[in-house]
């Protein structure tokens, strides 16, 4: 697939994305675009143009599952148990999460996250531990939160373009460029690393890269919006409310660092990721 297939197949995704009502209407949306077949003949481009714009646009679909389900060779359409940080089990349900705040979900009740308990032993067994499928996981939310933490920075960009005080826009002032422009090098170094990402040490640190990237973004993000940002009415707490459960899946960033570090480790050396 060329550039200009690309661009064209990522403005048809981000108008479904829009126009769509996030979850299952979502998902049967993306399948009727193609995203069974564009997962199993481009899986590379499939995954970053369909996760970073879930992140850009603050939808939700429960294609994660699909991901791992491909890298493992297994049917699509159905639901896998996977990790989250601090020993937990979770599945991301083919459903719509209910209209209770916790409800169902992790820290973001509009998403149908099932914390599997004891009661769940025989589907908490069957959580994900393949390498393949580890790998691809972490590659995808990788792009999520890169794309997460991008919405952020967009809105902290015209809020700083937008606001004026002393007789100019905040966007002037040194301490805000400061924020932006790392909070940009942040993603795109995130992003750098989830292009270069192949293997299963890469696709961890890429994943660790992004989740530290999108967390870095909600805190420079937030002093940049000041008083505004906290509020309910204002998108950027959506975003980093999803950026927090996303972090945490398959890994999050403190989790995924550390294990990168035993790995090398044991391995008496750091393996060059990207040849440049």
């Amino acid at each position: 697939m060329d550039a200009e297939e690309q661009s064209l197949l990522a403005e048809a995704l981000r108008g479904t994305m829009t126009e769509t009502a996030a979850g299952t209407a979502l998902d049967a949306a993306l399948g009727d675009l193609g995203w069974a077949d564009l997962l199993a003949e481009e899986p590379a481009v499939a995954v970053r143009l369909v996760f970073s714009l879930l992140g850009e646009t603050g939808a939700h679909a429960p294609v994660l599952n699909d991901v791992v389900l491909a890298a493992t060779g297994q049917p699509l359409g159905g639901t896998v148990a996977l990790p989250y940080a601090g020993g937990r089990v979770v599945v991301w349900e083919r459903k719509d999460a209910g209209s209770a705040p916790d409800e169902g979900g992790l820290l973001d009740g509009t998403l149908p996250l099932r914390v599997l308990g004891a009661g769940d032993d025989a589907e908490a067994a069957a959580v994900v531990t393949d390498p393949a499928a580890l790998a691809a996981g972490r590659r995808a939310l990788g792009w999520w939160l890169v794309g997460t933490g991008r919405a952020m920075l967009a809105l902290a960009r015209t809020h700083a373009l937008d606001r004026v005080q002393f007789g100019r826009p905040i966007a002037g002032f040194q301490a805000v460029r400061h924020r932006l422009a790392e909070t940009f090098v942040a993603l795109e170094g995130a992003e750098a690393a989830l292009a270069a990402a192949e293997d299963e040490l890469a696709s961890l640190l890429g994943k660790a890269a992004a989740g530290q990237a999108a967390l870095d973004a909600a805190r420079h993000c937030q002093q940049v919006l000041g008083g505004i940002g906290f509020t309910a009415e204002h998108a950027l707490h959506r975003h980093i409310r999803r950026a927090l459960v996303l972090d945490g899946l398959f890994g999050n960033t403190r989790e995924l660092t550390r294990e990168a570090g035993a790995h090398i480790r044991r391995l008496g050396r750091a393996p060059r990721i990207a040849h440049l």
